[in-house]
């Protein structure tokens, strides 16, 4: 429990101007790089840069090297199988999605799945079709071919049906989309998904889910609906659907809701004992195989005119080239395709790869799946990103690597050339209630709207008004409409804030850094687009990463409880532990657990107190900490959104936790108070970690931590300042 210092101090200094400041204290000029200097250093090749733009390029080199035959092969071929089932469902499910036949959605989990595989960094998702994607692509498939009328303009169309016209639209989009994606990737524009914060991504793919439920309704009700796109398109269609609403097909209906029922009972108990599950149950592909045999045994397709997946051919069909003229009417559709495949997909590689630590780079992410969907467009693919709830399976099923996504794509393969014809019987009002069940995630996050009202009305606004844009006017000119209000909302707050009065503060350029203690300044607001930079930089400036440090303790820890509990290592003294092993003994790399590696070291059971500056037993290494008190100056910091308070409060914990003290300095009353109003503080974070000067925490941190000899004149306060730019 910190406690508050007692002493006080007078400052005493002479009247500086800017003249007379830099006659007294040599200034530090740094040297800066021309252009040309970028430019030719950008050009230069050598041996160790080609080598590392190789496995640059290709992220596989990197983690086949590590790869462990023993320990994953088996977790990743039961991921793979189990992934690949779900895919199976799922492609079948999202083509309806696109208005194309089933079938093309079984090659959106096997072509682009290949591709990644070389060069995907992300080494959990599973890549395939999205149901939001598969939406986008439908509206620009139903707006070139729609269901009534004359198909548009098309030379390329002349001599096709409209199924090949509409496979020739989504095979194009898919192209091009996969093009924009490789362009930005080559380009390094990876950095424009942070320009897409959580509150835009969770409003956008509410609304999409809408569309997705509202799309699907005329599956589970056996309904024709003719496809609308464009602005109020939604509300063509349920006018459609409750003018047809008597016509409803009894059997399609009860099919439905009997399958809904069941997945949804069966993935609550998935959830709620996931723990002790070996795997999740595969509820929807067991009702899947339960709704083919009633289907077939009761020739549900002729005697009950239910309308069922049909014919699936048991081979590839031949590659296609896109058509310019269709690049052409689809350019502006295309674009934002592009960015959301990108953006839902690296969200979710993000969380993985923070989980099972190991870094991801955006702009190869960019890279892989514009590669991918070129590749899968060619041969008339869906556009390609990836599903979380298939994701979820992936990674669950104790998946290590991609090689469970290439096994997938093998039994998407199995059921293409061998036993695809078993789905024929297939009622697609199964496929649709699938796709309402998994759509639960996506609009549960309604529930979020009243906790943002409540402490953050500018990101509420932009939740609410990306979402109804979306519903409404379609998921393309919602999501412009999301960007402009969340661009804004940074500048209300950036003009708001940038009135606030200032305080005098004295930047010091001759600068005695105190021994173990780093000061930190952030001048700059702190929001979603710059959290990942703000945590990046503070790692950079103490020069470890402390969640990193914290697990290997934590590996420690239970390593030496484990081997005092065996009587491998003997207690001599009170601080002092013996080996009695011959052998050293190496940490475990095992990753199942990572979770509990986040928590607080657990120091119970142990009889000694660790010193993690001291050697350890049986040659476990941890690297040290070399600085036992962090400040972060907090004096320019104007306003932090919900992005930036989560990203500091998980930062702050991880520093607390490897037993660095954390102080926070000049920061404004009002962040204080949304703080507290947001729930920041807790058992590990509290208030008396904000000093109103750095002086202040300095006098604190000199008294908590006495220096071994005190010399008045070097007791300065140091300030490391890092540029930390406004995005």
């Amino acid at each position: 429990m910190l406690r508050p210092s007692t002493q006080r101090y007078s400052v005493t200094r002479p009247l500086y101007s800017e003249d007379t400041f830099e006659d007294e204290h040599a200034k530090v000029y740094r040297k800066h790089k021309r252009l040309l200097d970028h430019f030719i250093q950008y050009f230069t090749c050598t041996s160790e840069r080609a080598k590392n733009t190789a496995v640059s390029l290709l992220p596989i080199i990197g983690w086949m090297k590590i790869y462990s035959i023993k320990d994953w092969l088996l977790n990743d071929i039961v991921s793979g199988v189990s992934t690949g089932l779900v895919a199976v469902l799922q492609g079948l499910a999202y083509s309806l999605l696109a208005s194309i036949s089933p079938w093309y959605g079984l090659y959106a989990a096997f072509f682009p799945v290949i591709m990644y595989f070389f060069l995907g960094t992300s080494r959990h998702i599973s890549v395939g079709a999205f149901p939001v994607l598969s939406l986008m692509v439908g509206a620009v498939v139903t707006r070139l071919v729609p269901d009534e009328g004359l198909p548009a303009n098309i030379t390329a169309f002349e001599g096709l049906t409209k199924d090949e016209q509409r496979i020739l639209v989504s095979a194009s989009l898919t192209f091009l989309v996969g093009l924009f994606q490789l362009g930005m990737g080559l380009l390094q524009v990876g950095f424009i998904v942070m320009y897409l914060s959580d509150t835009l991504i969770s409003g956008f793919t509410t609304a999409a889910a809408v569309h997705i439920l509202v799309s699907q309704l005329k599956f589970v009700l056996g309904l024709t609906v003719p496809g609308f796109s464009g602005p109020l398109s939604i509300i063509y269609t349920l006018k459609s659907l409750f003018t047809q609403i008597t016509s409803t097909n009894i059997h399609d209906l009860v099919t439905s809701i009997v399958v809904m029922v069941m997945v949804l009972g069966v993935k609550e108990i998935n959830d709620r004992f996931k723990s002790k599950l070996p795997v999740p149950i595969p509820i929807e592909v067991i009702m899947t195989v339960i709704a083919c045999g009633v289907s077939y045994a009761f020739n549900f397709s002729e005697n009950h005119g239910v309308d069922v997946v049909g014919k699936i051919p048991n081979t590839f069909e031949s590659p296609i080239a896109p058509s310019l003229q269709v690049f052409q009417m689809t350019a502006v559709e295309a674009f934002p395709i592009a960015i959301v495949g990108f953006s839902v997909a690296f969200a979710v590689a993000k969380v993985y790869s923070v989980k099972h630590d190991y870094l991801i780079d955006g702009n190869q992410e960019l890279i892989a799946f514009g590669a991918s969907n070129i590749f899968g467009g060619a041969f008339k693919s869906l556009a390609a990103s990836t599903a979380l709830s298939r994701s979820a399976v992936q990674e669950s099923t104790g998946g290590k690597t991609q090689i469970a996504g290439l096994l997938s794509a093998l039994i998407v393969l199995v059921v293409i050339l061998g036993i695809g014809f078993l789905l024929e019987p297939l009622p697609k009002s199964v496929l649709g209630a699938v796709v309402i069940v998994n759509l639960k995630g996506m609009l549960m996050q309604v529930v979020t709207v009243p906790y943002l009202w409540k402490k953050d009305r500018p990101d509420c606004i932009v939740w609410v008004g990306t979402c109804l844009a979306a519903i409404f006017l379609g998921l393309d000119l919602g999501l412009a409409v999301g960007l402009g209000l969340e661009l804004l909302t940074v500048v209300f707050r950036t003009q708001r804030f940038a009135l606030a009065l200032f305080s005098v503060f004295l930047n010091l350029r001759q600068i005695y850094e105190p021994e173990g203690v780093k000061i930190f300044r952030i001048p700059s607001p702190i929001f979603f687009a710059n959290i990942d930079f703000f945590r990046d930089k503070l790692k950079d400036a103490v020069g470890f990463n402390p969640l990193r440090i914290l697990r290997k303790r934590n590996k420690a820890v239970k390593k030496i409880k484990k081997m005092i509990k065996k009587g491998e290592l003997t207690l001599t003294s009170e601080f002092q532990i013996n080996a009695t092993c011959s052998m050293p003994i190496e940490e475990s790399e095992d990753e199942s657990n990572m979770e509990d590696l986040d928590k607080p070291t657990d120091y119970s059971d142990l009889p000694i107190q660790v010193n993690w500056s001291a050697d350890l037993p049986a040659n476990i290494r941890v690297p040290p900490v070399n600085i036992h008190s962090l400040i972060l100056d907090f004096s320019g910091v104007s306003f932090l959104d919900i992005s930036a308070l989560k990203g500091l409060k998980a930062a702050l914990k991880e520093f607390i936790r490897v037993s660095v003290d954390v102080y926070i300095v000049g920061c404004d009353p009002y962040i204080i108070e949304k703080l507290r109003n947001c729930k920041f503080f807790d058992d590990e974070i509290k208030t008396s970690i904000f000093f109103l000067t750095i002086h202040d925490a300095m006098l604190f941190i000199h008294e908590s931590h006495p220096p071994k000899t005190v010399s008045e004149e070097k007791f300065s306060v140091g300030l490391i300042c890092f540029i930390f730019c406004r995005t």
